[in-house]
């Protein structure tokens, strides 16, 4: 069994800056890539950002700038440093992972259980 374990998120003020992380355990390896969708209210969801095991990085155009995703691959751990925040950040933010399950030796996506970003004064 695979867990996808996130924590962070909550309310900040616009401007202000959260944490996600998010932690990959069980039976999954080689974990490539990882990163964070959002779904905000009424909207599509969208892949916000995404990093490899080699590390390179991919955003969404919104959040050029003010976010960084860096990724543990040793501990299959994931971060979403999110700054200058805005109202239209606010979303609930799920963690995802492809990888390969070390039962069936399979790849398939992974994902947590989401946690709530609001932006609001």
């Amino acid at each position: 069994q695979v867990q996808l374990v996130e924590s962070g998120g909550g309310l900040v003020q616009p401007g202000g800056s959260l944490s996600l992380s998010c932690a990959a355990s069980g039976s999954i390896d080689n974990v490539n890539p990882m990163g964070w969708y959002r779904r905000a209210p009424g909207k599509e969801r969208e892949l916000v950002a995404s990093i490899t095991s080699g590390g390179a990085m991919a955003y969404i155009d919104s959040v050029l700038g003010r976010f960084t995703i860096s990724r543990d691959t040793a501990k299959n751990t994931v971060y979403l440093q999110m700054n200058s925040l805005k109202p239209e950040d606010t979303a609930v933010y799920y963690c995802y992972a492809h990888g390969m399950s070390t039962i069936s030796l399979n790849f398939s996506d992974y994902w947590g259980q989401g946690t709530q970003v609001t932006v609001s004064s």
